[in-house]
């Protein structure tokens, strides 16, 4: 996640969409195509002083303003017609939340991906153990007998709901932004539909009925699904956490050389997975 939202790699993102945006409106007949070429060569963030553009981007306000001049400025240096065409028809809010959606949607494949194993590692702990007999409770009393599978079903049907909802959430969150000053799309005149639909082949992603700079709701509602993920996995955590205490002994985190140990006490086997689960748990919902 720290690549994936890195400065260096959010910046990729947005010269990306300035790529994309050129060669739209050059197959919509609104720039040349030589001015959408020289456009799309300059847009290689090794070309650009990262660094430099944040730091520009606290004056500015937006990290836009900086990007597109230092942009313009790149393609005037190999064609000066071509500089007059660059981000034609944008805006600094279309540029940044498309770049923002284009690193959410790797964000979300990473997460997809230990989802998925996590869910098939635990239905196969759950079927291995549909017989284990462990001491069930309730408000940390003694109760009764069920088996370890019955409780790693209760860990697992959540995640399974969650990818489920995740899906969805994704596909609702994750659109092309693109409307131009104030959402019309009005510096394309007629043009602005058209530039969209191909903008969106180009970038991959679904071109939205209109632009979404004043709606966030969709894009709260991805942010929310990530954090009841996180909730969830905070209760197996603390389930674990709970499970693993010399007292209980009923389950423990695997044995890797490394980890889990204590300088002072070897006898200690700390469940260190599940405490980073349950403090990102705990946090989150004051991030969301």
């Amino acid at each position: 996640m720290d690549a994936v939202f890195a400065d260096a790699s959010l910046v990729g993102a947005m010269l990306a969409f300035e790529a994309a945006l050129a060669g739209a409106e050059a197959d919509a007949g609104v720039i040349p195509e030589a001015a959408a070429k020289s456009i799309a060569a300059a847009c290689r963030a090794e070309h650009f002083d990262i660094e430099a553009i944040v730091a520009e981007a606290r004056q500015a306000g937006s990290i836009a303003i900086p990007l597109v001049r230092h942009l313009t400025a790149r393609v005037a240096t190999a064609d000066a017609a071509a500089a007059g065409f660059v981000h034609r028809g944008s805006t600094s809010q279309d540029v940044i939340d498309t770049a923002m959606v284009l690193a959410t949607q790797r964000a979300m494949a990473l997460i997809d991906t230990d989802l998925g194993r996590l869910v098939d590692a635990l239905l196969a702990l759950a079927r291995q153990h549909a017989t284990t007999p462990v001491l069930a409770r309730t408000l940390m009393q003694p109760a009764q007998v069920v088996s370890f599978g019955f409780k790693v079903v209760a860990w697992v049907a959540p995640l399974v709901r969650a990818r489920q909802r995740l899906t969805r959430a994704r596909a609702s969150a994750l659109q092309l932004q693109f409307g131009g000053a104030v959402g019309t799309l009005g510096a394309l005149e007629g043009d602005g539909v058209a530039v969209a639909r191909r903008l969106g082949e180009r970038l991959g992603l679904p071109v939205p009925t209109g632009a979404w700079h004043v709606q966030r709701d969709s894009w709260v509602a991805l942010g929310s699904e990530v954090a009841l993920l996180c909730g969830s996995l905070g209760k197996i955590g603390h389930d674990l956490c709970l499970l693993a205490q010399g007292e209980v002994g009923e389950a423990a985190e695997a044995r890797q050389a490394g980890r889990g140990g204590s300088s002072a006490m070897p006898n200690k086997r700390n469940p260190v997975a599940a405490m980073i689960a349950i403090a990102a748990a705990v946090r989150t919902p004051h991030l969301l």
